[in-house]
């Protein structure tokens, strides 16, 4: 599987490097987010990354729901469950939870809709900024902090009426944006497509801290750097 390339393993414990996570963020998801850069001093990897080696080990359910309870740092030694059941978490060194997991309904392990699953998703969830954020955030009139943009991925679900996936996409349907002081849940709710037809829903929750007003010139700075981030990336030989 494609994932091989992003993480070690040896006797159940599962590491993954800043290099392998930030190759992931950039190669997979699109993500560049300075967060996943190695050296970084808020350094995490990506849960995307986490949500893609559940379904690679355990395959696709039809209905999922993920929490990522702490950020993985570099260095983590990560246990996945030899036998789960309908719950269950993934745990690092010091059996604290840093994914936790419930699952229902038939689950298929066909490698091809893990991999076409894993793909379509991430590249959704790897468009969260500026694609989705800066619209939501304009249309509030708040905005993260420019110096050190705080947006935590708290959680997500899938629920599928079928398992019988060849090639799913994912399109964008509806965002909300819940604020509490400086502090904000953005909810992105999102729909599975087959052959032009709906065989799914699903959500991704974010967090938005040190919320402050809206600036439009300081938003549209944090922008062409992200953006400049990203095309220095893909022109690199």
């Amino acid at each position: 599987m494609f994932l091989n390339r992003f993480y070690s393993e040896n006797k159940g414990i599962i590491r993954i490097s800043a290099d392998h996570a930030s190759s992931f963020a950039k190669d997979i998801s699109g993500d560049f987010n300075p967060i996943h850069d190695p050296g970084n001093k808020y350094y995490c990897v990506p849960g995307d990354l986490l949500f893609a080696l559940v379904l690679a080990k355990y395959g696709v359910s039809q209905s999922m729901q993920f929490t990522f309870t702490g950020m993985v740092r570099n260095g983590a030694e990560l246990r996945f469950p030899d036998s789960p059941g309908d719950q269950f978490a993934i745990t690092d060194q010091r059996d604290k939870t840093c994914l936790r997991v419930v699952r229902q309904g038939e689950t298929n392990s066909n490698t091809n809709l893990i991999e076409q699953l894993i793909q379509k998703y991430v590249a959704f969830s790897g468009q969260n900024f500026p694609h989705i954020l800066v619209p939501l955030m304009a249309q509030h009139q708040v905005m993260v902090n420019p110096a050190r943009p705080l947006v935590i991925y708290d959680s997500m679900s899938i629920t599928l009426d079928h398992l019988s996936l060849s090639e799913p996409l994912l399109e964008l349907t509806e965002t909300t944006l819940e604020i509490t002081g400086k502090r904000a849940e953005a909810q992105l709710y999102f729909k599975v497509n087959e052959d032009n037809k709906s065989i799914g829903t699903g959500f991704k929750k974010l967090i938005l801290s040190g919320l402050r007003p809206y600036e439009e010139e300081r938003v549209q700075e944090m922008s062409e750097i992200y953006l400049a981030r990203r095309a220095a990336y893909q022109s690199a030989p």
